[in-house]
């Protein structure tokens, strides 16, 4: 089993959005930065905009699943910082599982042979 670590500060995060290269889709924007290390790290941004705090968790939750579940199809050595755009707040797990496999995919990140 593969291990993440969290990117949890700001400016973490900054380096990420100054330095990455993204694309985004109707759901998700991934940023995609190469880190010279042995493992992922991976963040995740939900903004108030998208909706309450439950609503809010309810999407890191889904989109952290998601990773976890395919992680084993990722290429080692990037930090990943997903932001979810506000239409999201309608989508189900398959429909996030779809939009994050598809920017992988784009990025050249992830080496699966998952149909969604």
């Amino acid at each position: 089993m593969r291990s993440t670590i969290s990117l949890r500060k700001n400016f973490q995060f900054k380096y990420v959005y100054d330095h990455a290269k993204f694309f985004t889709d109707k759901f998700i924007v991934m940023f995609v930065l190469k880190n010279n290390l042995s493992v992922n790290r991976l963040g995740i941004c939900v903004s108030k905009k998208v909706g309450k705090s439950y609503i809010r968790s309810r999407i890191v939750r889904l989109i952290r699943e998601n990773y976890r579940l395919n992680e084993k199809y990722f290429s080692v050595g990037f930090d990943i910082v997903f932001v979810a755009r506000k239409d999201i707040i309608n989508a189900d797990y398959y429909v996030i599982k779809k939009s994050i496999v598809n920017l992988s995919r784009r990025h050249k990140i992830f080496s699966g042979d998952i149909y969604v």
